[in-house]
Order: structure tokens, then sequence, then C-alpha cells
């Protein structure tokens, strides 16, 4: 349970920051500057207890890449949206009297925008943060959240750069993004995941092993006997 608090918590200060900077442009620029620093403080902080995933989309690409056991999505997918979905309340509540303007999409360039950083976001993840070469780092939360920075420097005016499928069920609650338009975000983040975990895997033969480890554990023990 300490690890699915932990998502819960790292994915609430995430989202809260999004929405505390981003609506009445308080932060103004500097707000991927303070989206990033959130992300990259909570992974420091929780990283060690459940991995400092705090996106579904992470999650999957874990997964894949074979870090993740089968048990473990999803309560982690359910206390990262759950942590959102708090998070957006959090802040309609803070910046109750400031207008909200919900972002209009270009449906294609938002799904390629989306697409494109959450397949960097996780291929990051996945390597500087599973990887045995990289193992026992102490730069992972600064990369994976500078990540993020970049990427909603680059294409935040074109889908929103959300990266994060609880992200985009939160800034869908604050009313920063439609709720018509989330299916953009879901298909966007969870294919660019699913291919920068295959993109991992092919880079890094070496470790597939872990792959095959993780799926022999999720087997029931008369099949893993038989095997």
């Amino acid at each position: 349970m300490q690890k699915y608090v932990a998502e819960f918590i790292g994915t609430f200060f995430l989202v809260l920051t999004i929405g505390c900077t981003v609506i009445g442009h308080d932060a103004g620029p500097f707000a991927p500057l303070a989206i990033g620093s959130a992300l990259m403080v909570m992974i420091f902080a929780g990283g060690h207890i459940s991995g400092g995933h705090f996106n579904p989309a992470v999650t999957l690409g874990i997964w894949l890449r074979g870090k993740c056991e089968t048990k473990d999505v999803a309560p982690y997918m359910i206390f990262q949206i759950v942590g959102a979905v708090l998070a957006a309340l959090v802040v309609k509540f803070l910046k109750g009297g400031a207008a909200v303007v919900p972002l209009q999409p270009q449906t294609v360039p938002a799904l390629l925008a989306e697409f494109l950083f959450t397949f960097a976001l996780v291929y990051v993840v996945l390597n500087v943060a599973t990887a045995k070469g990289t193992s026992g780092n102490s730069f992972y939360g600064l990369a994976i959240g500078f990540t993020v920075l970049v990427g909603a420097f680059s294409v935040g005016s074109i889908s929103g750069g959300a990266f994060n499928p609880a992200v985009a069920t939160g800034i869908s609650a604050m009313g920063l993004s439609s709720w018509a338009n989330i299916w953009i975000y879901l298909i966007a983040e969870f294919g660019g995941a699913a291919v920068a975990a295959g993109a991992f895997k092919v880079l890094n033969p070496a470790e597939r092993e872990d792959v095959r480890r993780l799926h022999a554990r999720d087997q029931p023990r008369e099949q893993r006997e038989v095997a």
C-alpha cells in the first residue's frame, strides 16, 4: 500500500502545481519550469518507494519493459488518477475566482505532439531509472523532470503539454481542457509509452531477461513448474 500512496502523493502535487501555475498565469512563462521541478522533487521524494511513476503512461511503459509487476499496474493507475482529480478539486477551490479558458487543440497536431513527447518522457524514464547501465545514478529525477519541462515549452501551446493521462484527467476536471478531447491524450500518450518501451527493448537487448522473469512471476505456480 505504501507505494500506491506514494504514487497518489506525487501525482497530486504534480497536478496541483500545473493548476496553480497555469490558471491565472501566476507563474507566467516559468510555468513549465515549476511543473518540471515539481515532478523532479516528487520523483526524488517517492522514487525509492514506488519508482516515482506519477503517470499511467509511464506505468504502462515500465510494465512493458519488465520492471513493474502486473498486479501493480491497475492500482498504480487508479491512485494516480485519484490524486489528479483531488488536486483538480483543490485547484478549483484555491483559484475559484480565476477565469479558465479551455484549450482548443487541433486534433492531428495535438495527437502528434502528445505522442512524441510522451515517447520522449517514457524513453528517458526507462533509460535513467530502470536500465542496468545507469543503475544507482543520482540524476534520474532531474532528467525526467526536465523532459517534461522541454516538452511543455516546446508543444504546450499545441496540445497543452500533458504527456500523462492523469494530468489529462486533471486539466479536464479543472476546465483547462474539454472532456471531449481527452481521447486525444489517452491514445497519444499510451501509444507513445508503448512505442518507447519497444524502442528501449530493441536498443537494450541484454535487458530482455527482466521481462521473462517478470512474466514468469505473474504465471500461476503450476504453469511455472511445467515451464
